[in-house]
């Protein structure tokens, strides 16, 4: 286990810039030196290990390998976008800010824009901004990864939001550059340039952008990148896609993916309101200013080692007992629970009961477009008053239950809903965002904190403003994904800093799950791919019928089996049949040690 004494050195920050570290895979796919050893980490490490990831973010341009978020032309690129969007406040008649993206990039483009707007309607102007997720809005509180394989999909529901609209800004998000809805989109702007400006954000550059073709599609994502570059010449497309470094978590992008879109397009679309509001230019100065104020949310953040430590030591504990994570949040800072908790499916190989987010005000402060989703299913129902009928009853003190909230929430109603939960678990702790000199507030805390095993307080310059509201959702975001990420490595679910687990439901996971059994198991690329569909259709010989099929039939089937890619691994290192395989996984439930025990 690696000690309490793990320490970052500069060259481990810097080792995945070098052109010889896993030359063959874009730096979204990469794994990240810092995190080797995460899987043997006690909690403390785990919170230093992600905080050194995450401050990659910021690091500064050191050669020409890559552009960097702080650097020159990123910076450049953000004030010609903010001026874009500039240019639709003024005139925002039959114009639309539209901000589109699968998965996480999908939920930022719905939390970013629902933010926007409602800052458009408290001064009284018309809304611009519309989001799109691939899937619909189940996509918000849940995993469909099938959809982000449909290019045809992305640009009819493109077509759809923009019906009528003379002049569109749509921005895509693809951290990857690989997602083919995000693509289609795309093409489909540089279809009809007299209405569409496109603009793409990720997080690899231009070259290892996926070059794979896409179901019904002359054109892949790196052709499309390659005719929005020539067009970048003449600003009449842009791109912004800073490398951020791999993540924490292979692949994981709901990390630092999602934490640099949120940054940069907030960054976009508060230097347009500023300038179209307040008469303040957009400048390059102004710009980075502002992105230097979102790396002191995340000093603020880190500095709370020791309260993000026990909050995931007691997360971690309730996964390993069987027992649930549940996020209790108010406002904005409660969808970013909503959303952390919908990445556990996919990202471990959670149940949807694992790790669970609640809101105030259910679907009325989500505001969605297609309205409440309750008719879905229990999974879907988010209100605090769905908690209380659904899970409270069967709560226990092996169940965490974590509140989010900050100062300028209902404290009385956060007070009374902890004493409800204390009723049935001592397992309560907080999350709580509060401005420096609000002693009314303060007050109040000292009271609630006797309810709650650990009380993680951070305190903000004054005064509160829509920008201030940014980084509590950023830091908010920044410690969910600590605790989560954290609390799955603690249960086993991560093998080196490998998504060991990772559910095979589109063609980017079955390429990555092909990916990470050639790694771990040194056979060739074809093998593993034979162990994984053996894993998949749950056969020990292949047949003529199953191997015909297109990746898309493999990835549906995946959709109803679990641990196919442990069980591919076990079998790859072991030579044993399946049933073997799976009678070794059902002995060692915890993945990670069965792995480990096969290879000893």
């Amino acid at each position: 286990m690696a000690g309490s004494d793990w320490t970052c050195s500069l060259s481990a920050m810097h080792e995945w810039e070098s052109q010889d570290y896993e030359p063959s895979l874009p730096v979204s796919e990469k794994s990240n030196p810092l995190t080797r050893d995460i899987d043997r980490a006690s909690a403390k490490c785990i919170v230093r290990m992600l905080q050194a990831c995450d401050a990659q973010m910021f690091q500064e341009e050191t050669g020409a390998t890559y552009q960097r978020l702080l650097g020159e032309r990123v910076v450049e690129t953000v004030v010609e976008v903010a001026k874009r969007v500039q240019l639709v406040l003024k005139d925002p008649q039959d114009s639309l800010v539209v901000l589109s993206g699968c998965g996480t990039s999908g939920r930022m483009a719905f939390l970013i824009t629902s933010a926007f707007n409602r800052a458009l309607r408290e001064l009284n102007q018309s809304s611009v901004y519309s989001y799109i997720i691939a899937g619909g809005d189940r996509a918000l509180l849940s995993s469909q990864e099938a959809p982000e394989d449909d290019p045809k999909l992305g640009m009819l529901s493109l077509k759809k939001a923009c019906e009528g609209k003379k002049r569109v800004l749509f921005i895509g998000i693809s951290c990857g550059l690989s997602a083919p809805f995000v693509a289609g989109q795309l093409d489909f702007c540089l279809q009809h340039p007299e209405v569409y400006t496109p603009v793409l954000v990720g997080f690899n550059p231009a070259h290892q952008a996926r070059d794979e073709p896409m179901p019904g599609c002359t054109f892949t994502f790196r052709s499309v990148v390659q005719r929005m570059q020539e067009l970048a010449k003449s600003q009449k497309a842009f791109l912004i896609n800073p490398a951020v470094g791999p993540e924490a978590i292979s692949g994981s992008s709901r990390m630092k993916g999602g934490s640099a879109t949120k940054i940069l397009l907030e960054v976009v679309l508060s230097a347009a309101h500023a300038a179209t509001f307040t008469n303040t230019p957009v400048t390059h100065k102004g710009i980075l200013q502002h992105m230097r104020a979102y790396e002191k949310t995340l000093d603020k953040t880190y500095a709370q080692t020791d309260g993000i430590t026990a909050l995931l030591e007691a997360a971690g504990q309730s996964l390993l007992c069987g027992r649930r994570v549940c996020y209790m949040g108010w406002g904005s800072l409660a969808l970013l629970g909503l959303i952390d908790a919908s990445e556990c499916i996919p990202t471990f190989g959670a149940d949807y009961e694992d790790v669970r987010g609640f809101v105030s005000g259910g679907y009325k402060e989500l505001n969605n477009n297609e309205g409440p989703l309750i008719s879905l299913g229990p999974d879907f129902c988010i209100a605090h008053e769905d908690f209380l009928h659904l899970i409270l009853p069967s709560l226990n003190d092996q169940d965490i239950v974590l509140l989010v909230y900050t100062h300028s929430d209902d404290v009385s109603e956060v007070a009374e809903l902890a004493r409800r939960v204390r009723e049935k678990t001592s397992n309560l702790h907080a999350i709580y965002h509060r401005v420096d000199g609000d002693t009314a507030a303060a007050v109040q805390q000292e009271d609630f904190n006797k309810l709650c095993l650990s009380s993680l307080k951070i305190t903000w310059p004054s005064p509160a403003s829509e920008s201030l509201l940014h980084m509590w959702e950023l830091s908010t975001k920044l410690l969910l994904n600590a605790v989560s990420t954290g609390a799955h490595v603690l249960k086993g679910k991560i093998y080196q800093n490998h998504m060991i687990d990772v559910q095979v439901t589109n063609s980017k996971l079955y390429c990555r799950a092909t990916r990470l059994l050639r790694k771990l198991s040194g056979c060739p690329e074809s093998q593993c791919e034979e162990a994984l569909l053996k894993a998949i259709y749950e056969v020990d010989e292949l047949t003529v019928g199953i191997t015909s099929c297109d990746i898309t039939t493999h990835t549906l089937t995946a959709r109803n089996r679990s641990k196919v890619v442990p069980l591919a691994l076990v079998c790859l290192l072991t030579g044993c049949s399946l049933v073997e395989a799976e009678s070794r996984l059902e002995q060692q439930p915890i993945v990670r040690e069965a792995v480990k025990a096969c290879l000893t």
